[in-house]
């Protein structure tokens, strides 16, 4: 059975503002992607159908632009960052006027595009906490994908995925919980989407979502325990289907792990001690720091599965609890 690592002073993780760590040098997703801007999208994008009755879909500005003024509104007292705005998944056409020229003579105004997948985030700058010296901002976002619709058939209710939590800015990942995230926000119309958000944002218990994060620090690995963990993440990917009913789920996947692996030994901000220990808090990092290679359309659900995940680890530490993945 693995040992219990206690830290003695788990308080001790919030710290003196001089040693607070905060970098914006980094994208909160990478992985085949590209930054635009908000007006890009309104006024260089075409606006998707649905090809058996022509009705359009809500466009990534909307939805973006929506959940601006949602923010606003519902938090009066702070001033929202422009939105951060990733794309992948160019789809490009011509208009009528170019059918049958060659692709390299066709003038910019013959050219359309949109983009069939879009990840979004809006900052708070100034509703932030620091955990373990690193400085989180309360953020929302949004994650849109055309390849989840069935744009082939009439027009139904359109598909959405939002979240707020908190953006770690020592390295932009994000800190979304549970409460914090709808996988899948079925609407017919921009204000039903916009109710819908607003519900959602409304309901976020951040202090709760905090003072879990503040009790990953609480508990660490050896670095014997860490290669266990490591070894019981990869034999997870290849069980049969019955077998990983039965324990908790894991999205990231082999290249992820990869990635914590050498981070574990090389990321600047959550290696492991000199002894070779790492906290929880680092790991979970180290799991979302990983999350950014995911595509657009998986990054949100295998984020909140990184958190949960290391939920499940501190738990099963805190009540002495067997776990397939701490024990043989």
């Amino acid at each position: 059975m693995i040992e219990l690592i206690k830290n003695p002073n788990p308080r001790g993780m919030i710290q003196e503002e001089s040693t607070i760590q905060s970098s914006d040098t980094s994208n909160f997703i990478e992985a085949n992607t590209q930054k635009v801007t908000l007006q890009h999208l309104k006024n260089d994008c075409i606006i998707p159908v649905f090809s058996k009755d022509n009705e359009t879909t809500l466009s990534h500005y909307q939805f973006i632009q929506k959940a601006n003024e949602v923010v606003t509104s519902l938090f009066p007292g702070h001033i929202p960052k422009a939105p951060d705005i990733r794309v992948s998944h160019v789809v490009k056409g011509r208009t009528p006027s170019a059918i049958g020229k060659p692709a390299k003579e066709l003038q910019e105004h013959e050219k359309t595009l949109y983009y069939e997948r879009c990840a979004f985030l809006i900052n708070l700058p100034n509703c932030k906490q620091v955990i373990n010296g690193n400085e989180l901002s309360l953020s929302i976002g949004g994650v849109r994908a055309y390849n989840q619709e069935n744009l082939y058939s009439k027009k139904s209710l359109e598909k959405f995925k939002v979240f707020i939590g908190f953006q770690n800015r020592v390295c932009t990942n994000l800190c979304i919980s549970t409460d914090g995230f709808s996988n899948e926000l079925r609407i017919s119309s921009i204000n039903e989407l916009e109710d819908k958000m607003a519900q959602l944002f409304s309901s976020y218990d951040k202090d709760a979502h905090l003072k879990a994060m503040e009790q990953l620090n609480r508990y660490k690995l050896s670095e014997n325990q860490f290669a266990h963990l490591i070894g019981k993440l990869r034999m997870y990917q290849h069980l049969d289907k019955q077998e990983q009913k039965d324990l908790f789920p894991v999205s990231l996947n082999d290249g992820q792990i990869n990635n914590v692996v050498k981070d574990y030994y090389h990321c600047e901000n959550f290696r492991r001690a000199p002894n070779g220990e790492i906290g929880l808090w680092q790991l979970y990092n180290l799991f979302t720091e990983a999350n950014k290679s995911s595509y657009i359309d998986s990054s949100l659900e295998r984020n909140v599965n990184a958190y949960e995940l290391v939920n499940n680890l501190s738990n099963s530490m805190e009540f002495g609890e067997s776990n397939w993945f701490l024990h043989n």
